[in-house]
């Protein structure tokens, strides 16, 4: 039987062989049949997870570490050969199995039960976890005493959001898209809160979050600065994936004694720095005024501007005024404030991204600029996930 090599891993997940089949659960080094069998090579593994491959929660359990950090490498140098760019791709860190602290799971009523998980791959269907290897324990130690609370509001035919996440004082939870009135509901819900000692139960009825329990102001600790958590709040899936990207950051930054943050949300590199002079800028008013609260709590140098960085970029002569620039923008890129960057003379940039893709057309337009992409910091913190992150440095 003629046999055809897994080679590499396509950005969905698929293996693709030496003859340019794809062929899905195949890893770097198996072996294919004529008839699409696979025969496991030396980075295949069993997936952990009995969920595997139905749950969009991952699609690569069926890799070791090396070809997930292949994968992760092959990936930004794809999309950099797109804009004609390469560069040092150092070696991906990746974060351990269950270590994810903040999820957004659905769940809907399916008869007398409740189901709670992620979207199976490719649809709309619930994956109902009964096990999970990425989330951090405490939120999946919590699926099925809320199943036991969902079985009492949540109506017929509703699908809800379920919003989780670990703060300093222990998991903040919030339903998203339920209401739930009357003496009965809120007494259960004190009482299930009481009982799993929540930092905070909210729940968003189409006009916004609104805790119905929050003993102490919840908080996230950034750069040993607590930040006040808005419910739903953008935090970094995993402590170890933060630790790496700010790691970079402050690799990239230096000594710098000024320091532009854009996109800063609640300060994840804003606090990165402590002896700095840092001008942070988010659009999010939730996360900004936090920010802004905690810096002067702590008494950090800290300018806060409330900005849209897509609408109202800050000009490339501000930026001259700072030794480093810090960005990390949401999915999209940063098109309109890179295009200021590209103008200003700062000598160090850090750009933090979520997307190789938005990443790569944003390096083009800093590289014609006249900078340099000296180096890239991959880090994989959705554990087998297709998703990719990575900090890189560029200097003039």
């Amino acid at each position: 039987m003629s046999l055809s090599e897994v080679l590499r891993v396509a950005g969905r997940g698929e293996g693709v062989t030496a003859d340019g089949r794809y062929v899905p659960l195949a890893a770097p080094g198996d072996q294919i049949g004529a008839d699409g069998a696979i025969l496991p090579g030396p980075h295949h593994r069993e997936p952990p997870c009995r969920h595997f491959p139905e749950c969009g929660g991952c699609q690569l359990q069926h890799l070791d570490d090396t070809a997930w950090s292949g994968f992760i490498v092959d990936r930004i140098a794809a999309a950099l050969a797109q804009h004609k760019l390469e560069t040092e791709i150092r070696a991906p860190r990746l974060s351990p199995p269950r270590t994810r602290r903040r999820a957004t799971l659905h769940a809907e009523r399916r008869g007398r039960q409740v189901h709670i998980g992620f979207t199976a791959q490719g649809s709309h269907a619930l994956i109902d976890l009964q096990e999970c290897h990425v989330l951090a324990p405490e939120l999946f130690a919590l699926l099925v005493p809320l199943r036991g609370l969902l079985a009492a509001l949540l109506p017929g035919s509703r699908r809800i959001n379920v919003h989780l996440a670990r703060a300093d004082q222990g998991v903040d939870v919030l339903l998203d898209g339920l209401e739930a009135e009357g003496l009965a509901a809120a007494e259960a819900i004190t009482a299930f809160a009481q009982r799993h000692q929540l930092a905070r139960f909210a729940m968003d009825e189409g006009l916004g979050p609104t805790a119905r329990w929050e003993p102490d102001p919840v908080t996230i600790t950034l750069g040993g600065v607590p930040v006040l958590f808005p419910p739903a709040n953008f935090l970094q899936a995993t402590a170890e994936g933060e630790a790496a990207l700010v790691s970079a950051v402050r690799e990239i930054a230096g000594n710098a004694g000024t320091v532009a943050d854009l996109f800063a949300g609640l300060g994840t590199f804003t606090f990165a720095f402590p002896k700095a002079k840092v001008y942070a800028a988010e659009a999010a008013r939730d996360s900004i005024l936090s920010l802004k609260a905690a810096a002067a709590q702590a008494r950090r140098l800290v300018f806060a501007d409330h900005r849209d960085l897509f609408r109202r970029p800050v000009t490339g002569a501000d930026l001259d005024k700072f030794d480093a620039l810090v960005l990390d923008p949401p999915r999209a890129g940063a098109r309109e404030q890179v295009a200021e960057i590209a103008k200003a003379r700062a000598p160090v940039i850090a750009y933090v991204s979520c997307n190789p893709s938005t990443f790569a057309r944003d390096a083009q337009i800093l590289c014609e600029g006249g900078y340099t992409l000296d180096w890239i910091q991959p880090v994989g913190q959705f554990r087998w996930s297709t998703h990719v992150e990575l900090a890189a440095r560029f200097s003039r």
